[in-house]
């Protein structure tokens, strides 16, 4: 693998010294971008999309060559893991993702088990073929959903506005729900390090649902098992540091609970104020985030004015990864990402002399 021409997000993870502040974006590769939609329509489907490895390398790279990104982050989805579990993942028209088989029964959960790595082989192929794209451009990212996020869609059957299913089990059946949670830990501890020996520079985990847990129930039941995972990951390869960032959509309430769980940085949605963050943590991590997605479509002055408010707000020093508070908007415009893109890199000079 070709030595990397820019480590910035690498070192801003490991609160090292960077030049200005680094920045990727959730769903940098995705439906805002019409390269993106061309390579969609000539996969036919988003799954056959996800296993073309050639096809996924390209959309990997594609806002790469429009926006100067300080990282890339591997093209697939954080339901490949219970899809290789035999749940029958497919993508219904407008309706988002779907299990054929969602484990609503003693029975089913009885039966399920870590999937053989070898069943997400076009996932792995894919890391390593980005990387030889990128050719030391910038990192790779990996990644993968955090166990509860994965047991939300595995018992709800699909995305759910309530989450009644998984919350009845949880109150009703806890034993039942760790369970999922234990096999999804251990499944992903071994998808992630798969993913690191195939070339990801960094790995990121989802908790996109643990914000809707109480208190007590995010850390019984998600906290702890990214912690387990978290302990699990190897932390280096090829000769440097591979770190962990752990973002959870919600999740403000329990920054220092997650600054202690291993990781090496944490993910802010747009809820959070990162000055705030940052002194709540208190050094031990460093912060990714944290613009609402939605300010992608106010004016060029807005998004610029937002840039400078999120970087003021974190102030001086290294540990700052720029980021979206969640994934791009389908409809977000491309000059408008890509004028955030090059405020954050001249804004944020100041703030690293």
């Amino acid at each position: 693998m070709q030595p990397l021409n820019n480590d910035t997000f690498l070192r801003a993870l490991l609160k090292q010294p960077v030049e200005y502040t680094p920045i990727w974006m959730m769903r940098q590769a995705g439906r805002y971008l019409p390269e993106y939609k061309a390579t969609r329509a000539q996969a036919g489907s988003f799954l056959d999309l996800c296993k073309n490895t050639e096809l996924a390398t390209e959309v990997t790279i594609q806002p790469l060559e429009r926006f100067a990104l300080d990282a890339a982050i591997l093209f697939s989805d954080i339901l490949t893991v219970p899809d290789a579990m035999g749940l029958g993942l497919y993508f219904a028209e407008g309706e988002g993702p779907k299990f054929e088989r969602p484990l609503q029964t003693e029975a089913a959960i009885a039966k399920l088990q870590t999937p053989d790595m070898a069943r997400l082989q076009y996932v792995f192929d894919a890391v390593s073929s980005i990387r030889r794209a990128l050719n030391g451009r910038v990192p790779l990212i990996g990644f993968s959903g955090s166990p509860f996020t994965l047991a939300c869609y595995m018992i709800e059957g699909g995305g759910s506005k309530d989450f009644r299913t998984v919350k009845t089990m949880l109150y009703s059946r806890p034993d039942l729900l760790h369970k999922i949670l234990s096999v999804n830990a251990e499944a992903v501890t071994a998808y992630l390090n798969a993913q690191i020996d195939a070339g990801a520079q960094a790995v990121q985990i989802f908790d996109t649902w643990g914000g809707v847990l109480s208190d007590a129930a995010f850390e019984a039941f998600s906290l702890r098992y990214m912690k387990q995972i978290i302990a699990g990951l190897k932390r280096e390869n090829e000769g440097r540091r591979v770190p962990v960032v752990l973002f959870a959509k919600g999740g403000g309430l329990w920054l220092e609970k997650m600054a202690e769980s291993g990781a090496d940085a944490l993910g802010l949605d747009w809820t959070c104020d990162i000055g705030q963050a940052r002194s709540r943590v208190g050094g031990k991590v460093a912060l990714q985030g944290n613009f609402d997605p939605f300010a992608l479509f106010g004016t060029p002055e807005a998004i610029r004015a937002e840039a400078a408010r999120i970087l003021a707000g974190y102030g001086s020093g290294s540990g700052h990864v720029f980021n979206l508070g969640h994934g791009i908007n389908q409809h977000t415009s491309p000059e408008h990402a890509e004028i955030l893109v090059n405020a954050v890199h001249e804004l944020s000079r100041p703030y690293h002399r």
